[in-house]
């Protein structure tokens, strides 16, 4: 995983991400965590337990927080570990945990940040309900490697989700959305954060990332069953799931 990107974009990443998508980045990810819907445990005395691989500044961590608390209409049992790659980033994210009263076992859902890398995770197999990961797949180096961790620390019966960047179907649209994304989005990153570097590289990664058919294959390939996804914004990006089968 490309851990040096970033660091000097952190406190800004979000912000950066507003300008990049005219804030839809927000109900894109608004509808990812409403896709994952309700998570069980296996065992009704366990908590839920979730996994956000690059997380870091927390936004998915934190729908999914505020989601468990709409649904139940009180706190919640459950446990939401944010683990990323980049230690900037999860300074970022764990003090605005530390601001919602989330960290140290003070609140509800508990949430906890570990700094690791998507292609060796330090956690036990078969110990989360869930695994999202957002935008940050296609950063990772070798993404079968990824794939296969998933679904290693996922239990059985547990839900994988990523959402990403993906393919914009229409010739015309895409032509667009290249001319924009290579033209704009590193002059806006300079601009807004005075990191051009970083901003090139990402739009680099999206043309390198496998479309939304090639994809559902590599997550089929690494075990997951029901595997599908769904195109938002045109293709520009993409909901893919799959879930880690029941034990016989």
């Amino acid at each position: 995983m490309v851990g040096g990107v970033f660091h000097s974009v952190a406190d800004r990443y979000d912000l950066m991400n507003d300008f990049m998508s005219g804030t839809l980045h927000r109900l894109w990810k608004d509808e990812f965590v409403s896709m994952l819907g309700p998570v069980e445990s296996p065992d009704p005395s366990d908590p839920v337990r979730y996994l956000d691989m690059a997380g870091g500044t927390g936004d998915i961590s934190f729908r999914i927080a505020e989601a468990l608390r709409s649904r139940s209409g009180k706190p919640v049992a459950a446990e939401i570990v944010v683990s990323d790659i980049n230690p900037s980033m999860l300074g970022v994210g764990e003090q605005r945990a530390r601001s919602k009263g989330l960290l140290d076992g003070r609140g509800l859902p508990a949430m906890s940040f570990v700094e690791a890398d998507a292609e060796a995770l330090p956690f036990e197999s078969d110990t989360f309900d869930s695994y999202t990961i957002a935008f940050g797949i296609r950063n990772v180096t070798h993404v079968d490697r990824a794939l296969a961790e998933a679904f290693r620390v996922l239990r059985p019966g547990g839900r994988f989700m990523c959402l990403e960047f993906s393919r914009v179907r229409n010739p015309v649209l895409a032509a667009a959305y290249d001319a924009y994304s290579f033209n704009v989005i590193p002059a806006v990153g300079q601009a807004v954060t005075g990191d051009r570097d970083s901003y090139q590289y990402l739009v680099e990664s999206i043309r390198q990332f496998p479309n939304q058919e090639a994809f559902k294959g590599m997550i089929e390939d690494a075990g997951f069953v029901s595997a599908r996804s769904r195109d938002m914004t045109f293709g520009v990006v993409a909901i893919h799931s799959g879930f880690k089968p029941m034990e016989d």
